[in-house]
């Protein structure tokens, strides 16, 4: 059967299934899809409102009663990014089958487009997660940082679910591979780790090999102390390190611990046997702000000192700062999360022309836009495949780095 010209719907169809089969990351994480863009097309700067759990605190005693307010937290998820793929046929290419068009040009096109994105949305993701599990330089080859990974959203009230993923680099995955091959594991998962040198589920987390992984590299200065006047407050991000830690060769993504300063359950309140990690966010002129936003009381109350007591503002004061990893050193940050620790949200581009010359789809949480035009000049048809998108860790603490 002779080959019809392939039209752009076609082309759509195929751009976002290729997009939604290269989604490794973005697979596996909350997909948002603004549908009140649909009719109206959303612009850069369009902002999506997600809604946060309630939190509260408990009342003993059957007599007085302690009515809370609702404080429903909101994260905004702001749609900031435009991207594309661009691309030119002449007619003699037209005329191929989809097959052809789609391996010869739409998947080298989309595999470039989504590896991109899937990478800036890696490094944005680590950055934002302060658990980390593991020994710096070391990569594992057994389940113990796994394990504490695990722990890490466990304690922090990750659901169980079968909603865990793992993604890490070749190095690591062909370490843990083989470091595991003693273990048991059931029929389909032993053939996946020998033939394709992958592990499927353990830990409680499906595995993927990604080699987009994001690279921490520390700054020169990693010993110190906190100021005499940290600047802690309750509900406040940020931490005066300046005087003992230079400020300008810190490194957003590093990930460091306050002496004294111990993680607690989110609900109990009750103190963990680990000091709270943090990491820097951003660099100021003389402070540094970190995540997660220190709260000292109250239902979102998330430090505690060792034996479980609150902390005031000048428990911060001069404490002894211990940052993970060597000072100028690289380190590949592998993830484990919960699928809810990270959102990825797209909206309907507008659409351009005639309708026959510009088309979108959405599949999944997935919104693409092919838009194409000829010129005549050159015998040509351009097309560009452009994706409108934000991103954003709202639930960071379902999250923990493995670093390797």
């Amino acid at each position: 059967m002779s080959n019809s010209l392939v039209t752009i719907d076609m082309v759509t169809r195929e751009a976002l299934r290729i997009a939604h089969e290269k989604s490794q990351f973005i697979g596996t994480v909350d997909r948002q899809y603004d549908d009140s863009f649909a009719k109206t097309g959303a612009k850069i700067g369009s902002t999506l409102r997600v809604r946060k759990p309630n939190q509260y605190s408990r009342t003993t005693g059957s007599r007085v009663m302690d009515v809370q307010d609702q404080v429903e937290g909101t994260g905004s998820i702001v749609v900031a990014t435009q991207d594309h793929v661009d691309m030119r046929f002449n007619s003699a290419e037209l005329a191929l089958s989809i097959d052809e068009i789609s391996k010869r040009y739409i998947e080298p096109a989309m595999s470039v487009l989504i590896s991109g994105i899937e990478s800036d949305f890696i490094a944005m993701a680590t950055k934002a997660t302060y658990n980390t599990a593991g020994t710096a330089g070391t990569p594992p080859t057994d389940l113990v940082a796994v394990g504490a990974a695990r722990a890490k959203l466990n304690q922090h009230l990750a659901p169980k679910d079968g909603n865990r993923f793992i993604q890490c680099d070749s190095v690591t995955m062909g370490g843990m591979v083989n470091g595991l091959k003693g273990l048991f594991q059931d029929s389909s998962q032993i053939k996946e780790q020998y033939r394709e040198g992958m592990i499927g589920r353990t830990a409680m987390a499906d595995w993927y090999e990604n080699d987009r992984m994001w690279t921490l590299t520390n700054g020169s200065d990693v010993t110190g102390t906190t100021d005499a006047a940290a600047l802690v407050t309750d509900g406040g991000s940020v931490v005066d390190m300046h005087t003992t830690v230079a400020v300008a060769v810190q490194a957003v993504g590093q990930v460091f611990t306050i002496a004294g300063v111990y993680a607690c359950h989110p609900e109990t309140k009750a103190a963990y046997s680990s000091l709270q990690q943090f990491t820097i966010t951003a660099i100021g002129a003389t402070t540094t702000t970190v995540s997660p936003t220190i709260h000292l009381t109250g239902p979102r109350k998330n430090v505690v000192s060792s034996n479980g007591a609150t902390l005031v503002t000048t428990d911060f004061n001069s404490k002894t700062l211990t940052f993970v990893g060597a000072a100028s050193t690289s380190y590949v940050q592998n993830l484990m999360y919960h699928k809810e620790a990270f959102q990825f949200v797209t909206a309907d581009l507008p659409l351009m022309a005639s309708s026959e010359k510009c088309v979108r789809r959405s599949q999944d949480g997935l919104s693409l836009r092919v838009w194409q035009d000829s010129d005549i000049r050159n015998d040509e048809l351009l097309m560009r495949i452009d994706i409108l998108y934000g991103m954003a860790a709202l639930r960071p603490e379902w999250a923990c780095r493995i670093t390797s």
